[in-house]
């Protein structure tokens, strides 16, 4: 069984089509105007002069909505309707001439100056969509033509028309000018559209780039959120799953009591990871701001232990860029993650002050503390993550601690002008 389809195309009508439609339009209105004031000057022969370019005229116009031709034509259409400006008006003089031998068969502004508007058409096509090389082989051979037709329309032993001379000279001086200023400005043009396109291609590039960046620096955070949460309590209950399972026959009520201790480990595994996972929405500091989604966090994350809580938390903070808001949230509750569950601290101060050019982040504790000349990475993973974000926000962050002397973090952030 056979389909027939119908395949309808839509073409984009071009800069250059309108301007030919416009100008097309503007030099019929033209020779009109002509043709009624040389009624009261010039015998009727001159009619056939402005009937002949006006024909022409009404060519171009058509051609301009014949969107069938445009399409078989493409590059080949533009110079056809150059081709056509600038040679059919000299066939035509020619014709008017024969035709009518025993009268003026021009008007008394001369033959070049009727075709003058239209042939600047022709010029502003060349100029527009060419190079300066063509405008001024355009520009040559309408001289050429030109002269050529007041030559040969001037009967033998007389002197040619001197307004016809006169009228081509001035168009090639205005043609010239005129010419080079729009290829000029036309190159100039091309050069900043390549320059354009080339910014453009690589601000796609950049784009790229910053999103994948972005989705890796997202992926870490993750990972860091992820570790404090669910795989401590994950590695956690292994453990005593394990002993679990050695003391099943051995000893079952030590067993049991040991499945007692996994099952609140889950819990309490469970609830820091809907924790976490809503922390990882960010949402106070979009409803609090920063001090309030601070002194929030501090306190509800400090409310089931038995630390006694310092706040010193200004209540005016200037407004910070979102990126380095964040990070000062995070490190802050990374910071007091870390004294709940590794410092054995009994103490506890998290300080957030303003000054002209910085703020500055304190978390302080009386707590066990480590050893900060080893490797970063031996006092955990949180440690990391904190001077991986202090970084990213293009911050300064501080770490001062030694064995059974406490802990201090301190996170300086300079404020933008």
């Amino acid at each position: 069984m056979g389909y027939n389809r119908i395949v309808q195309v839509q073409t984009s009508e071009s800069d250059e089509v309108r301007l030919i439609r416009l100008a097309a339009c503007l030099w019929i209105i033209y020779l009109i105007v002509l043709a009624v004031i040389a009624r009261f000057d010039v015998p009727r022969q001159a009619d056939l002069y402005y009937i002949l370019n006006g024909v022409v005229a009404l060519i171009c116009l058509s051609l301009s909505y014949w969107e069938w031709i445009q399409h078989k034509l493409r590059n080949i259409f533009v110079p056809l309707i150059v081709a056509i400006i600038t040679i059919l008006p000299v066939v035509n003089n020619w014709v008017a001439m024969w035709l009518a031998p025993h009268g003026p068969p021009f008007p008394p502004e001369g033959p070049v100056q009727g075709i003058l508007p239209f042939m600047l058409v022709a010029l502003l096509l060349v100029a527009w969509k060419y190079t300066w090389r063509h405008v001024l082989l355009l520009i040559l051979g309408v001289a050429v033509l030109n002269l050529a037709m007041v030559w040969t329309v001037t009967p033998p032993g007389s002197v040619p028309f001197p307004g016809g001379i006169n009228m081509t000279l001035i168009q090639t001086v205005v043609f010239l000018v005129v010419g080079f200023s729009i290829s000029f400005l036309m190159g100039r043009l091309r050069e900043q559209q390549r320059s354009l396109e080339e910014a453009n291609k690589r601000l796609t590039h950049y784009a790229g780039t910053l999103e994948k960046l972005a989705t890796s620096r997202e992926r870490n955070r993750l990972a860091r959120e992820l570790h404090d949460t669910l795989a401590h309590t994950l590695s956690g209950l292994s453990v005593q799953l394990e002993a679990v399972d050695a003391y099943w026959i051995v000893d079952p009520k030590a067993a049991r009591s040991m499945l007692d201790q996994s099952l609140a480990v889950a819990h309490v595994g469970l609830e820091e990871t809907r924790r976490a996972l809503k922390a990882l929405r960010a949402s106070p500091l979009d409803d609090l701001g920063l001090a309030l989604a601070l002194t929030s966090m501090v306190k509800e994350t400090t409310a089931n232990s038995s630390l006694a809580l310092e706040l010193a938390i200004m209540e005016e903070i200037p407004a910070l860029a979102p990126d380095v808001e964040q990070c000062i949230y995070r490190i802050a509750q990374e910071a007091v993650a870390n004294v709940i569950k590794h410092s054995d601290a009994g103490n506890l101060l998290v300080k957030l002050e303003s000054h002209t050019e910085k703020v500055t982040l304190t978390v302080q504790d009386d707590g066990q503390g480590f050893n900060t000349e080893k490797d970063t990475s031996q006092a955990g993973y949180g440690l990391v993550g904190m001077r991986e974000r202090a970084q990213l926000a293009g911050a300064d962050l501080i770490i001062t601690s030694s064995p059974k002397s406490g802990t201090t973090i301190k996170l300086t952030v300079q404020k933008e002008n």
